[in-house]
């Protein structure tokens, strides 16, 4: 089917607009030479080229209709920065076979389960099928292929070897969203089970206290000052409760709209972010191992120094180093050396000033970066697992703290009662 596909496109690229995908999903039912029953799915332009790429696969076919679109919201899925990382990875796979450009798409594509990226690398086919290039074609999609994705193959079919950079963009997108999940890892467990307990803890102050306080009514006695504080909290929680929902709504989306519009307002963020404790530190070190493997990556593609550090700040992540190394390509731009230049700043740690003078002395600028992006990825590793072990009791303390408190309020009364009836 993909060979008879791309065949077709070669034939007759001029036929295709830029951009348009003409393939859809179809289902087959058949039978094979021995008699047995054969279902599944192929992509094509039209029913009848299925039907015509079946039977020459020796399929009787008895039915083709096309697949339809499941409810809510046509099934389709979010292209994640993931599905990026496997295209890359299976086509710098299908390069390196000696597969030709255009039948590779095609074989990438229909080996994919996300029908969004499917019909995103049908449109990048296209397009190359009609002439254009592939970094070309990869321009038309900014959202999902950012610039330094694009250089890199660009400077990759300039140079002949697009198969090997496309295997070194595959391992930065890998190593990059490995990356990216250590830390979302080490957040998103803390920040999931506190918000737990603050929604438990508001529905025990809003719905569970109230029942309690008309029984505390009828003791005749006075309260634990714990129990009285508890109640008062149960009262704010009840009159206010809804504007408190309102205001943390209307704060979500002021702080998202300022991330948008606001430049200064994510450098204070950027900023404040790597002060703070244990979590400061591990963004600090994906910094340092996201420069050194996005550097050590265009530089080994033979992108100037210059223009390698332009993509290297767009990838920082954080507006604070995307600026120091703004700075640095600016001092190395007027003849300064790359690790005095980052020297200047202060801000970069000696283990990579000290790697990239020995690197920029050696020639082997590119392996040095390298094994600097390792030593800082295995860092990240080790402090993201003693963050694990550490926030677990953490999160049981604050728990308890927060629905024990609760429970402990309201039940010391209780304890009192015999003291009461005596």
């Amino acid at each position: 089917m993909a060979t008879a596909t791309a065949q077709k496109q070669k034939a007759a690229p001029n036929k295709r607009k830029p951009g348009v995908t003409t393939n859809q999903v179809f289902l087959y039912k058949g039978t094979d030479r021995k008699g047995q029953v054969l279902k599944g799915e192929m992509s094509g332009s039209s029913p009848a080229l299925v039907r015509a790429q079946l039977q020459k696969q020796g399929v009787v076919v008895k039915s083709v209709k096309k697949k339809p679109k499941p409810l809510f919201g046509g099934g389709k899925k979010k292209i994640k920065p993931a599905d990026i990382a496997v295209f890359s990875r299976q086509m710098a796979t299908m390069m390196k076979a000696g597969v030709p450009l255009v039948q590779s798409f095609e074989i990438v594509a229909d080996g994919l389960e996300n029908p969004s990226m499917r019909e995103l690398i049908y449109k990048i086919r296209d397009d190359v099928a009609a002439g254009g290039g592939f970094a070309a074609a990869l321009r038309h999609h900014p959202r999902y292929f950012d610039t330094l994705f694009c250089n890199l193959v660009e400077a990759g079919e300039q140079s002949g070897a697009l198969e090997t950079m496309l295997a070194r963009i595959a391992t930065y997108k890998e190593k990059t969203e490995a990356l990216k999940k250590k830390i979302k890892k080490a957040l998103t467990y803390p920040i999931a089970v506190i918000l737990v307990a603050i929604v438990v803890t508001a529905i025990l102050l809003i719905k569970v206290v109230p029942q309690f306080v008309d029984t505390f009514g009828a003791f005749g006695a006075d309260l634990p000052a714990f129990t009285l504080f508890v109640m008062h909290l149960s009262e704010l929680a009840q009159a206010y409760w809804l504007y408190v929902l309102v205001g943390l709504i209307a704060f979500g989306f002021a702080f998202k709209e300022l991330k948008v519009r606001s430049p200064r307002f994510c450098y204070f963020l950027d900023r404040t972010s790597l002060k703070l404790p244990v979590i400061g530190s591990i963004l600090y070190l994906a910094i340092m191992a996201r420069f050194a493997r996005t550097l050590s990556t265009t530089f080994a593609a033979g992108v100037p120094l210059i223009d390698a550090l332009t993509s290297v700040a767009g990838a920082a992540g954080n507006r604070v180093y995307s600026d120091a190394i703004l700075k640095v390509r600016e001092d190395v731009s007027t003849g300064i050396s790359l690790n005095a230049a980052i020297r200047n700043q202060g801000i970069f740690p000696p283990l990579l000033i000290q790697m990239s003078a020995i690197g920029e002395e050696s020639g082997a600028l590119d392996d040095m970066l390298d094994k600097v992006a390792t030593y800082y990825e295995e860092e990240v590793d080790n402090k993201v697992d003693n963050l694990s072990a550490l926030i677990e009791p953490m999160i049981m303390s604050v728990l308890g703290v927060l629905v024990g408190g609760l429970l402990i309020a309201m039940y010391l009364p209780i304890f009192q009662l015999g003291n009461v009836v005596g």
